[in-house]
C-alpha cells in the first residue's frame, strides 16, 4: 500500500481501478470551482455572500473587524482549494501514479477540516435551521473521497498481485 501511495517513479502508469480516476475528475472540478469562488476570484459571485448563504455565517453579528477576519480566512482556504485542485489536474493529466496520494491529500483536507470543526466549533449568534448546503456537500465529498481512495489502492485482476 505504501508503494502505491508513494511510488518510486512518478509517471502516468496508474494501476488502480479506473472508476477512481473518473470519481476524481468531478471532485477536482468541484474543488476548483469552490476554490475559485471562495477565494474571491470570481467577479460575479461574492465570497462574502457564499459565506453567509452556503456556510451560514452570521457576518453581520461579528462586527466589521470580525467579519473581515472571517472573510480573509475563508478566502485563504479558497486559495488553498484552488491550488490543491490545480495539482489534481496535473495528476490526472500527467502523473497518474500519484492518484492515490492525491486522494489522500484531498481526504486529509476534507476530514481534517471536519475534525477541526468538531474540536473547535463555530459559535454563531444566528439559529441555523436544518442542515446547511455546505454540510450536505462536504458529507458527499467525504463519501466519494473514501470510495475513490480505496479503489485507487486496490489492484484490478488484470494486473495481478
Amino acid at each position: 500500500m505504501l508503494g502505491r501511495l508513494f511510488p518510486r517513479v512518478i509517471d502516468n502508469d496508474y494501476r488502480g481501478y479506473w472508476l477512481a480516476v473518473w470519481l476524481l475528475v468531478p471532485l477536482v472540478l468541484l474543488k476548483l470551482v469552490m476554490g475559485f469562488n471562495v477565494a474571491g476570484l470570481n467577479p460575479w459571485i461574492s465570497n462574502r455572500q457564499i459565506a453567509i448563504s452556503a456556510d451560514g455565517f452570521a457576518l453581520a453579528s461579528y462586527g466589521p473587524e470580525g467579519s473581515s477576519v472571517v472573510i480573509f480566512m475563508f478566502a485563504s482556504w479558497g486559495l488553498m482549494l484552488l491550488l490543491l485542485s490545480l495539482l489534481g489536474f496535473v495528476v490526472l493529466v500527467r502523473y497518474r501514479a500519484m492518484i492515490p496520494l492525491m486522494y489522500l491529500l484531498l481526504a486529509l483536507e476534507q476530514f481534517g477540516r471536519k475534525a477541526i470543526g468538531l474540536a473547535q466549533p463555530i459559535v454563531s449568534a444566528a439559529k441555523v435551521e436544518g442542515l446547511s448546503p455546505a454540510f450536505l456537500i462536504n458529507t458527499g465529498f467525504m463519501a466519494v473521497l473514501l470510495i475513490g481512495f480505496l479503489l485507487s489502492l486496490a489492484t484490478p485482476r488484470r494486473y495481478g498481485r
